[in-house]
């Protein structure tokens, strides 16, 4: 696996929510653990004849994510996040967002994208509303589980 490769893996790890990632191919096996927020990213090469090391990489961290603040209650129907990506409010930088606050949706209206593996994917809103609440920004990075929208 040649190092292009070795670093992209590690900046997708370090910019995603994911803590551990781990990829099989012909030439080898390379695991990248993301100990915690704080902490440095450690990358474990594994070969058949040679040892396994640890390269450590700085992760850099908003002062925000460190201490997270609780979160308040939302009321409502929240749109949560199927999937892991990055979170747009339009179908491109310059057209109108799909849902905005105070907008009359259906369920099965599309109100969002995230971006997966360089697939756009439409996010339906499950269910008739008011949406009263973006909870997310745009081009931000979201998790699975994470609240998109309020509807009331």
């Amino acid at each position: 696996m040649d190092l292009r490769k070795l670093k992209t893996l590690i900046d997708l790890v370090s910019e995603s929510n994911i803590s551990e990632l781990e990829i099989t191919e012909a030439d080898g096996k390379v695991r990248i653990v993301k100990a915690d927020p704080a902490a440095a990213v450690a990358m474990q090469p594994v070969y058949a004849a040679a040892p396994v090391a640890h390269a450590p990489a700085q992760v850099a961290m908003p002062a925000a994510a460190a201490a997270p603040a609780a979160a308040p209650v939302e009321t409502g129907h929240i749109v949560k996040s199927p999937m892991v990506g990055t979170f747009y409010r339009a179908s491109s930088p310059n057209a109108k967002p799909f849902a905005d606050v105070g907008q009359q949706v259906k369920e099965g209206e599309a109100i969002c994208i995230i971006e997966a593996m360089k697939i756009m994917n439409e996010i339906e809103a499950d269910k008739s509303g008011t949406i009263t609440k973006v909870m997310c920004e745009n081009g931000q990075a979201v998790e699975f589980g994470q609240p998109l929208f309020v509807i009331e």
